[in-house]
């Protein structure tokens, strides 16, 4: 097996047919009833209560889409809302996602410059390595700031680096008021994104960072809202995988990722989130599974690898 991250990761996407990623972003009003109905889960006003149904619900939903999927990316925010608890269930989500054979992406967005960084990057990316703690790992890889440059990321690429894990740095995001800086025009007349497209390419081809499929472990986060720009993006960053967020609840549909992917039908993970894990809301599977929200979870997911299957390029 190859042991550069963009490589591996390459190598299951392969092996499941799916260049996909499910986001687990668990909010606990939105859970089924069949688990925040349970006498001990049945409270979201007390933390352990409410922390106790997203875990059952999360680690149920890890073992449904964990045959099916490459990789799943879990949001730290969603679990630190919990508090100190919460970032001791984001772990443990961690461990039960690697043990089903995912690829764990850590969507904590982190970002500083010196001692700081190098701590968000130990705390987020590296495994750990007090001597109590030697049986667990932490995620394949994680979303970064760019907005302190090479010195915010260079921790984190060291990181990666030593423990062939990976990186998605933030180049251009899903929300809407983000074109108004990352749109804005530079003198040169490059964007904002396509100038940090420049440097995340640039910082790509460091050394030891290339895997043998010619891509690199630091990716970057893409989901521009338009497909001239998703193709400019593409080129500027050949050795970048990118993680596509806006699938989905978003808005983004399979023609709008399509530019994503490069010819041979390489390079771009697709994420969505809230369309999968509450498909159960969704009447197009409610008419089919009723209440079987773990149907309806695993549905959606096929329906999802189907869907950007049918235009990625062969």
């Amino acid at each position: 097996m190859p042991e550069n991250f963009a490589d591996r990761l390459l190598e299951a996407i392969k092996t499941k047919n799916a260049p996909v990623c499910v986001g687990i972003d668990p909010v606990y009003n939105k859970l089924p009833a069949e688990i925040t109905d349970q006498k001990d889960l049945n409270d979201e006003h007390d933390s352990e209560a409410a922390l106790d149904a997203v875990l059952e619900f999360c680690r149920r939903a890890i073992r449904i889409v964990a045959p099916l999927v490459p990789a799943v990316k879990v949001n730290s925010a969603f679990f630190e809302r919990y508090y100190w608890e919460g970032i001791e269930a984001y772990y443990e989500l961690i461990q039960e996602a690697s043990e089903a054979g995912l690829f764990v992406i850590g969507d904590a967005k982190r970002g500083d410059i010196g001692s700081t960084a190098e701590m968000y990057a130990r705390a987020a990316l590296a495994d750990p390595d007090f001597v109590n703690m030697d049986d667990l790992v932490g995620p394949d890889a994680v979303t970064v700031s760019t907005y302190f440059g090479l010195d915010g990321l260079k921790p984190f690429i060291d990181v990666a680096r030593e423990e062939q894990k990976g990186i998605f740095a933030l180049v251009r995001t899903s929300n809407e008021s983000a074109g108004v800086i990352q749109n804005a025009k530079l003198e040169n007349g490059l964007t904002v994104a396509e100038h940090i497209a420049q440097q995340v390419a640039d910082w790509a081809r460091g050394e030891g960072l290339i895997g043998a499929s010619g891509y690199s472990c630091v990716g970057a986060v893409v989901a521009a809202r338009d497909k001239d720009q998703a193709v400019r993006l593409r080129g500027m960053m050949p050795q970048s995988i990118l993680l596509v967020p806006g699938y989905g609840a978003q808005g983004a549909t399979a023609a709008d990722i399509a530019p994503y992917f490069k010819s041979d039908g390489t390079g771009a993970l697709i994420t969505a989130s809230r369309s999968i894990l509450y498909a159960f809301d969704d009447m197009k599977y409610v008419e089919r599974f009723t209440s079987e929200w773990d149907k309806c979870i695993e549905q959606a997911a096929k329906d999802f690898i189907k869907e950007v299957n049918a235009v990625r390029p062969a």
